[in-house]
């Protein structure tokens, strides 16, 4: 079964020093790099928000943190963050991108977030990320990135939701942890609904 590696948001914006910082975000790079190798095919996702996206806080003349009622369902509100075009939207400086055989851009809709790499917030729409992967025949799938408990949780739901056999690459992926341990919460949150949690260091055995 072939085994695909998909990158979620790991963008400038979500660095230490970016405007959404996730503490020890660009520390998943190295590891990511050194796992790819591993990979037949290698998918990154983009938060790829237009101006005046619904999701941030300017938006709403509102504080990063509060929470909305958006279109029936709660939004917090972030930091003006992935605009289309800007350097806060780029990979992390480092990150091995020849290697990634296709982008997947999310977050497009000014009116909807998208945390999953698969669907909008309101599952409303795809990303086309699901059809790409049938379409490759690639249903076995390592999740890696930014952040622990939003985009990649959200990701490795949906993943497993849709029948994908689902790995999470623990050491490659940050969190935001507005909440302590809220990274350790998405952990379970995932395994319990049937992902595998992984160290890179388990990538050699599971490859023999």
């Amino acid at each position: 079964m072939n085994k695909t590696l998909i990158i979620v948001d790991v963008q400038n914006d979500f660095s230490s020093e970016g405007a959404l910082a996730v503490p020890e975000g660009e520390a998943v790079v190295p590891v990511i790099n050194q796992i790819m190798p591993f990979f037949d095919f290698i998918i990154a996702t983009k938060d790829w928000h237009p101006e005046g996206h619904a999701s941030f806080a300017s938006s709403h003349q509102r504080t990063p943190g509060d929470v909305i009622d958006l279109d029936g369902i709660p939004q917090i509100l972030w930091p003006d963050h992935c605009v289309q075009g800007t350097k806060g939207a780029d990979f992390i400086e480092g990150l091995d991108t020849d290697r990634i055989n296709s982008v997947i851009y999310k977050g497009t809709d000014p009116g909807i977030d998208s945390y999953s790499s698969f669907f909008d917030n309101h599952k409303q729409k795809s990303t086309g990320l699901a059809d790409l992967l049938i379409s490759c025949d690639k249903h076995e799938l390592y999740i890696v990135g930014l952040a622990t408990d939003y985009c990649v949780q959200y990701t490795a739901l949906d993943a497993v939701s849709l029948g994908f056999k689902t790995y999470v690459i623990q050491d490659a992926c940050r969190g935001v942890n507005q909440r302590p341990g809220d990274d350790d919460v998405a952990f379970y949150e995932m395994s319990k609904a049937g992902c595998l949690l992984i160290l890179s260091s388990d990538l050699p055995l599971n490859q023999a």
